[in-house]
């Protein structure tokens, strides 16, 4: 605040001076002294007055949205953007000598356009191989999930709210103008919860840019500041993979800012912007999966490309399982495969804590997943 009057203070006092000597140059053109006090009066109070209220936000506004953006990016692309800067000023000086040689106003005004030109591409230039300079100092790193601000300098910012069934704003960078699906995921809390999305990106199976929505950072986050201890460690381990996400680089992750409003539910803001953009869902989420679906969305369900992995096995094979608890019926015993897959045994509760061959007797899927049933071999 104090930064804000002294700076007021500064821009009425330049402007207040230029504005008594305008009314005393006016004075001296006419011959008379005497119209000194009205030209005078009225040139220094319009000084003052501009220069105390308008020239403060017309610098200060220029100046916070430019440090908010800088805030923004990591230091890999302030390097990378600065050292653009500087070839762009050196070629601008190089092209601007002969332009010297004009006549009149142009022998300045001309090299000033071209420096600012060329610097300004450079710049752009230089932030836009941001990923090259990273390349070749890996210890510059890109900002952290804690930040407020996006993940890298290759994020696509868009700006798109809610209303009702209808969206406003642009998502051009992050959306393709054709009717096929442009390769972007949109990801899901649950489905960045559950962890399993940083080992699927690594083996190269996605195609495409993971997109979390802004809605789904919020709510991340919020899970993350819980008072219940699970629900903290859950949201924080969600962070942690993001962070994973961003840090292996493997699939392209980026952050898109989207706002909810009118209380609509951050499940169907993701369907009506997958829709929107024409995008998949990434979830482990069973009833976004099925709304999804309704409303013609393509959904990747972790869960589902998981069960679809498991081995295969058939009625009359032999496995040998631990059998370490006790089943719902009498006499039954409980296994796991080492995927997960649950094996129930009849007539396996004898077995219990301890090792034993059984011998499959029928397979049944399930939504929830695949259910072995088999008996001790022998029996």
């Amino acid at each position: 605040m104090l930064a804000l009057w002294t700076l007021r203070a500064l821009c009425a006092g330049a402007l207040g001076v230029i504005g008594w000597r305008l009314g005393l140059y006016i004075s001296h053109l006419s011959s008379n002294t005497e119209e000194f006090i009205p030209w005078g009066l009225a040139s220094t109070l319009t000084g003052l007055i501009i220069g105390g209220v308008l020239v403060p936000y017309l610098i200060l506004m220029p100046w916070r949205m430019s440090a908010k953006y800088i805030d923004s990016l990591p230091g890999s692309a302030l390097l990378s953007g600065t050292a653009g800067l500087l070839v762009g000023l050196v070629v601008a000086s190089l092209v601007s000598i002969p332009l010297y040689t004009l006549s009149g106003w142009a022998s300045w005004g001309v090299p000033v356009v071209v420096n600012v030109a060329l610097g300004i591409f450079g710049l752009g230039l230089g932030v836009q191989r941001e990923r090259d300079m990273r390349a070749i100092f890996p210890g510059l790193e890109a900002p952290t999930l804690s930040d407020e601000h996006y993940l890298g300098s290759a994020v696509n910012k868009a700006r798109v709210t809610s209303n009702g069934n209808s969206w406003t704003g642009k998502t051009d960078k992050v959306k393709s103008s054709g009717s096929s699906r442009n390769g972007n995921i949109l990801v899901d809390t649950s489905a960045i919860i559950d962890g399993r999305i940083a080992d699927l990106s690594i083996t190269g199976f996605l195609e495409g840019s993971l997109v979390v929505p802004r809605f789904v950072l919020d709510e991340l986050r919020h899970i993350a500041d819980s008072s219940d201890p699970l629900r903290r460690n859950r949201g924080r381990r969600g962070l942690e993979v993001l962070g994973k996400l961003r840090k292996d680089e493997v699939v392209p992750l980026q952050v898109l800012d989207v706002g909810v409003e009118n209380g609509n539910e951050v499940d169907a803001v993701l369907v009506q912007l997958a829709r929107e953009m024409k995008s998949s869902i990434l979830t482990t989420d069973y009833n976004l999966n099925r709304v999804a679906e309704l409303q013609g969305v393509q959904v990747l369900n972790v869960n589902e490309l998981a069960n679809a992995l498991k081995s295969i096995v058939l009625p009359g094979e032999e496995l040998r399982v631990n059998i370490v608890q006790e089943g719902k019926e009498v006499g039954q015993g409980v296994a796991y495969l080492d995927d997960g897959t649950m094996v129930v045994v009849e007539g396996g509760r004898r077995y219990l804590n301890a090792f034993h061959d059984v011998v499959v007797t029928r397979v049944l899927q399930t939504a929830a997943g695949r259910i072995i049933f088999a008996q001790p071999r022998g029996e």
